[in-house]
């Protein structure tokens, strides 16, 4: 013993402390080496492995993965001057070599930013159909990185850049060229795995969007689409405390601001038809408080469509007004840390509402 200490313990930390500067050494040793071939241009198969060891070890050294990028170019100018065969092989060691990575850094933006560099240069080297292949792939890794993380950002941003490329090479062999149906039911199945993915609800807006003007939708088909999804967000809102519902519901609100309603699914609906959603909307909400009286959100989003309500209307009424009033006072005493925001926010629409 050693001041109460087991001395074994002191033996241990200081071989683990050694351990760790054996690390850095040879770390270090390793950095210096890779910048010392790359600047006498040793662009060679050893060099590229000494990269892998350097990134492997750490992957967010972003100056490394353009080294990486420099030594992959001049191998694939080799291939194609000697053998252009070999640039197929090249590009796939390269997206394995990223695999083991991923897993471990899942949300490492440079280990993403490389591998789609990596693919299109894949796109710019080889016909559009072996290039299709490495991106159709890319689209079956990307879905089993999702089942891992569902709500994975990067993922997400890179599934999207993925059915850009793909839809970009062209249609496939069954002659077909967008996704975007496909997309739509994959979100949809994410949405019923986690009803918390924001990134899949974000996902399925645009994908609406698109379908529909894909079809050359009318009003009325646009007009159902619209009702679809209003069932779906309240069916969902079971749950009133998950925030990343009411961001799609808020979403959904704009179809009824004349200011937004351009870029949504139902751009044409006339305003006794935009009035009438948001009063049944406002019913819906308030149904919710029962048993939900201390959640903020939903006093929110009714304070909200009671303001679209009224700028609809272009006037408000003194229930209006007591009702926000009376909404307001109840977020203030939910959410005291933000109780100033709440006080400013009352001044703000009462003038605005009694401007009405």
């Amino acid at each position: 013993m050693s001041h109460g200490i087991p001395r074994y313990v002191q033996e241990r930390t200081e071989e683990a402390r050694q351990q760790q500067l054996r690390k850095i050494e040879k770390y270090q040793e390793l950095d210096k080496l890779v910048h010392q071939k790359i600047a006498e241009h040793e662009y060679t198969t050893e060099t590229l492995q000494n990269i892998s060891e350097l990134l492997t070890t750490n992957p967010e050294y972003y100056t490394v993965w353009n080294y990486r990028r420099q030594v992959l170019q001049h191998q694939f100018s080799l291939a194609a001057s000697n053998d252009s065969n070999q640039i197929p092989t090249l590009i796939k060691n390269d997206l394995m070599f990223l695999i083991p990575l991923l897993r471990s850094f899942p949300k490492c933006y440079w280990i993403w930013n490389y591998r789609l560099w990596v693919l299109d240069e894949a796109k710019r080297l080889l016909p559009a159909t072996v290039a299709r292949k490495f991106w159709q792939e890319e689209l079956v890794l990307v879905g089993k990185m999702l089942s891992l993380d569902s709500r994975n950002f990067h993922g997400w941003g890179y599934r999207r850049f993925v059915i850009q490329s793909l839809e970009n090479l062209g249609a496939d062999e069954d002659g077909k060229q967008s996704r975007a149906q496909e997309e739509f039911e994959y979100a949809n199945k994410m949405i019923g795995t986690n009803l918390s993915n924001f990134s899949a609800w974000h996902y399925r807006t645009k994908l609406i969007k698109r379908l529909l003007d894909e079809k050359s939708a009318g009003d009325e088909e646009r007009k159902k689409m619209l009702d679809d999804e209003l069932k779906l967000i309240h069916r969902a809102l079971c749950d009133p405390y998950d925030q990343s519902l009411w961001f799609y519901h808020q979403n959904l609100m704009c179809t009824f601001d004349t200011a937004d309603s351009a870029q949504t699914m139902a751009p044409n609906l006339s305003t006794a038809d935009r009035l009438e959603y948001l009063l049944v909307e406002i019913e819906e909400i308030e149904e919710m408080l029962d048993g939900a009286e201390d959640c903020k959100y939903i006093y929110q989003a009714l304070i909200n469509c009671t303001l679209l309500a009224c700028k609809i209307r272009g006037t408000s009424s003194s229930q209006d007004r007591l009702n926000v009033t009376k909404w307001l006072s109840e977020l203030k005493t939910i959410d005291p840390l933000r109780s100033k925001r709440w006080s400013d926010l009352e001044q703000r629409l009462k003038t605005e509402l009694n401007d009405r």
